[in-house]
């Protein structure tokens, strides 16, 4: 059975805006809140800081980005989450994109895959209680954590392309995907998961999940534009535009108008009546995706939060 949780569907900016997304966890169906990387209110210190107010639930990051901390600093704030809230935590990381890189460490990563593999092995070795010895290419460091009896850790890797998916596959605990189609995860991403599981000798699979941007459909309001409140600066990029070109999306005229409207045709954005959504939704479960995370940020920006939380409700209410 495939599970499904919540997103917070902005960069939060006060604590007590992110805890009625977190009450959805405790009065709902929905297993994990999710919050992607932020640089203004950071999501170690959201989630800590609503487990304070109340609201311990198991959460996820979605992802955090690595250049911004040391695979020792990363494993221990995962730790700390997992402690504060009193729920296994998944810790989701990307590379982010090359200009990040190079604005934060004063050069892109050389080699991304290897430096994501390097990352994930020390930070699985940590919270696992080994003493971690690792040399290259990113890092060079001996170190463990202080022994702590604390909830599971999964750490994940974000993952857009077949190589990610590969690596993912061989090292990760779940692979998480954002704006994947259910076609492109069930031709290309599944696929390449286990392609990287044999390679690894391993016979779990990965926690596949999948970052969905849905809302329920409103009267003059187009699917296209909802699409394009979610993700216009996805449809703009370079790695996400040939991902979609490869699920079947034109996006060879440079009309993020089009890109948007194809999104929204092969299920990369989920919109219509709640039945719709819902059967819509189902094709994630069908590709092989384990955790759906429901992505109402189009729905936040146009219409606001009560809209969303309304939207989620709904939608939960439908799917489980």
């Amino acid at each position: 059975m495939t599970d499904y949780s919540v997103l917070i569907p902005f960069v939060p900016r006060r604590l007590e805006q992110t805890l009625p997304f977190a009450g959805l966890v405790n009065w709902t169906p929905a297993v994990r809140l999710w919050q992607g990387q932020s640089m203004i209110l950071e999501p170690h210190q959201t989630f800590v800081g609503a487990a304070g107010a109340g609201f311990r639930v198991p959460v996820g990051f979605g992802v955090t980005l690595m250049p911004l901390r040391h695979p020792f600093e990363a494993a221990n704030q995962a730790r700390s989450v997992a402690l504060a809230t009193g729920h296994p935590v998944i810790a989701g990381f990307g590379p982010g994109a090359p200009a990040f890189q190079q604005n934060l460490l004063g050069a892109p990563y050389d080699k991304p895959l290897a430096v994501a593999r390097q990352y994930l092995t020390a930070m699985r070795g940590l919270l696992d209680g080994e003493v971690v010895e690792t040399d290259g290419p990113a890092f060079t460091f001996r170190g463990q954590l202080a022994p702590a009896a604390a909830p599971r850790v999964d750490v994940g890797l974000g993952v857009l392309r077949p190589g990610m998916a590969r690596l993912a596959g061989e090292i990760a605990d779940a692979v998480i995907t954002w704006l994947t189609p259910p076609s492109y995860l069930r031709e290309v991403i599944v696929p390449a998961v286990e392609e990287g599981m044999a390679r690894a000798g391993r016979t779990e699979r990965p926690r596949i999940v999948a970052m969905v941007p849905v809302g329920l459909e409103r009267e003059g309001t187009a699917p296209e534009r909802l699409a394009l409140a979610s993700n216009f600066a996805h449809f703009q990029a370079p790695h996400y535009l040939d991902m979609l070109g490869r699920a079947g999306v034109d996006t060879g005229g440079g009309d993020v108008h089009a890109v948007a409207r194809g999104a929204v045709d092969v299920g990369a954005v989920v919109t219509g009546d709640p039945d719709t959504v819902v059967k819509r939704l189902d094709e994630y479960r069908q590709a092989g995706v384990d955790e759906i995370v429901l992505n109402t940020t189009g729905v936040h920006k146009m219409f606001g939060a009560q809209e969303a939380i309304g939207d989620l409700t709904e939608i939960l209410r439908g799917a489980v």
